[in-house]
């Protein structure tokens, strides 16, 4: 158990790009702050991304001189921006999110249970945290991904039977991708559908706290 707790899966790239594949053209998506950002890098071209602070149609992220301070995302990074993208206030943002017209939300996380529970958006014991629009994300998004690490900075499971952090939403989670899988959440328990290049699924089960259900057709990630 040691090894595997500090033993590395994809990187936060990689990840990035396997989330990007559940996206498809025609669907209005939002990305979480943080490693969820990274996913506009990848999308393919039709897919609509939205953010709270009041944008529709931003494209990857900005580098160097392409660095707008006018053009940022809810987050705070700099975002390029895509023909026919629009802004609007963040009002009317949250009135899309509430309203049901985001397709999928893909959110980080710092603990996702066995039912679907997420906690993501304070760490007791730091006292650090903020709620943002994740409430409103995870009950207004017709899907929700969580999109973490496997393990903590301890190398302790984040997936787990019950969240011990105070919760965002409860059954909320349709899917989990880590740097060691993908999980689908469904009423009869987690199930393995992908592990990391490197790993098995008795690797990825030592690391996660529920029993995970393993199908026939569990196969290693591709991007």
């Amino acid at each position: 158990m040691t090894q595997l707790s500090s033993r590395p899966g994809i990187s936060r790239e990689l990840m990035a790009v396997r989330a990007a594949r559940e996206l498809r053209p025609g669907m209005y998506v939002n990305l979480g702050i943080g490693l969820p950002t990274l996913v506009s890098n990848f999308i393919e071209p039709g897919i609509i991304l939205q953010s709270e602070n009041g944008m529709l149609g931003y494209g990857p992220l900005a580098e160097g001189p392409e660095r707008d301070p006018d053009l940022i995302n809810a987050g705070g990074q700099y975002v390029t921006m895509l023909p026919g993208a629009c802004f609007f206030q963040s009002a009317d943002s949250f009135a899309m999110i509430r309203g049901g017209h985001i397709d999928v939300c893909i959110l980080g996380g710092l603990q996702v249970s066995e039912k679907g529970d997420l906690a993501n958006w304070i760490v007791p014991e730091r006292g650090i945290g903020s709620i943002g629009g994740a409430m409103d994300l995870v009950t207004g998004a017709k899907r929700v991904i969580v999109l973490m690490e496997h393990r903590d900075r301890q190398g302790r499971p984040k997936i787990l039977k019950e969240c011990t952090y105070p919760l965002t939403g409860r059954r909320v989670v349709s899917l989990v991708i880590t740097d060691l899988a993908v999980i689908d959440v469904t009423p009869d328990g987690m199930v393995l559908r992908e592990v990391a290049p490197g790993w098995t699924p008795e690797e990825v089960q030592a690391v996660t706290e529920p029993r995970l259900i393993v199908p026939p057709d569990c196969q290693e990630m591709n991007f």
